[in-house]
C-alpha cells in the first residue's frame, strides 16, 4: 500500500453522504446495468453506422471486444498469480470505515485486490470507442472512471493504485490490438468470416457481448460449483 492510496482512501472515507446516496453508489457499483449495458451498445452503434470506413470501424469493434476479453482474462490471472493484496474494506490496519461495510461480499475477501479487472475490462472497451469516436469516446472514458472505477474505491473494494494500474493495462491492451499490424492479422479475418456467415456470427457475437457485460460471472460460478462436486 502506498502513501497515495492512504491519502485518497482517507479523503473518500471522510466524505459524508446521505444513506440514500450511499445506497445509490452501491447499486451503481453492483449492477451490470451501469457497466457493460451502457458501453457495449456503443460498439454495436459503431458496427451498424453507415460510413465510408465501415470495414475499418468493424475491425476496430472486433479488436475492441477481443481487447476486453484479453483484459478480463489478464486481470483475473494477475490477481491469482501476483502476491495477494487484501481489499481495503477487509484491511483492519487502515482504520477506515467504508460505506459498504454493512454489505461486505464474502467472495471479495478471497480475491486479490490488485489489479482491478473492472478497470481493465471497461477501460479497454472505452478506449476502443474513443479511438473510433473521439467525442463519445471521451464521454465513455469519463463514465468508466467516474461510475465504474471511482465507486469501487469509495466502497473499499479497491485501492486507487489497483484501479489506475488496471486502467493503464486495459488502455495498453486496446492500443496494441487496434494497431494496423495487429488488427489486420486478427480482426480482419474475423470480419471476413462474419460477412460470409452472418447467422452464426451474430449468434456468437451476442453470446460474447452478453458474457462481457456479465464478466462471465455465471459461468465462473457454474465452474466453481462443478469443481466443488468433483
Amino acid at each position: 500500500m502506498t502513501r497515495f492510496d492512504t491519502v485518497i482512501l482517507g479523503f473518500l472515507t471522510q466524505i459524508h453522504l446521505s444513506p440514500l446516496l450511499n445506497h445509490a453508489i452501491r447499486v451503481i457499483a453492483g449492477l451490470y446495468t451501469f457497466k457493460g449495458f451502457l458501453l457495449i451498445p456503443l460498439l454495436l452503434w459503431i458496427w451498424f453506422q453507415p460510413n465510408k470506413r465501415r470495414d475499418w470501424q468493424r475491425e476496430m469493434v472486433i479488436a475492441t471486444v477481443a481487447s476486453g476479453l484479453i483484459a478480463l482474462a489478464a486481470g483475473r490471472l494477475l490477481a491469482h498469480f501476483l502476491p495477494f493484496r487484501e481489499r481495503p474494506i477487509f484491511n483492519p490496519d487502515l482504520h477506515l470505515h467504508f460505506a459498504s461495510e454493512a454489505l461486505r461480499e464474502a467472495a471479495l475477501s478471497n480475491w486479490s485486490s490488485f489489479p482491478s479487472d473492472h478497470a481493465m475490462l471497461w477501460m479497454a472497451i472505452a478506449t476502443g470507442i474513443f479511438l473510433v469516436w473521439r467525442g463519445i469516446g471521451t464521454l465513455a472514458l469519463l463514465y468508466t472512471a467516474l461510475f465504474i472505477c471511482l465507486p469501487r474505491a469509495y466502497l473499499g473494494f479497491h485501492y486507487p493504485t489497483d484501479l489506475l494500474a488496471g486502467a493503464a493495462i486495459g488502455v495498453a491492451i486496446t492500443w496494441i490490438m487496434t494497431r494496423d499490424a495487429v488488427r489486420k492479422r486478427t480482426a480482419a479475418p474475423v470480419l471476413d468470416w462474419t460477412l460470409r456467415f452472418p447467422g452464426p456470427a451474430s449468434m456468437i457475437a451476442f453470446l460474447v457481448c452478453f458474457e462481457l457485460i456479465t464478466q462471465f460471472d455465471d459461468l465462473l460460478r457454474l465452474a466453481h460449483s462443478v469443481l466443488k462436486v468433483v
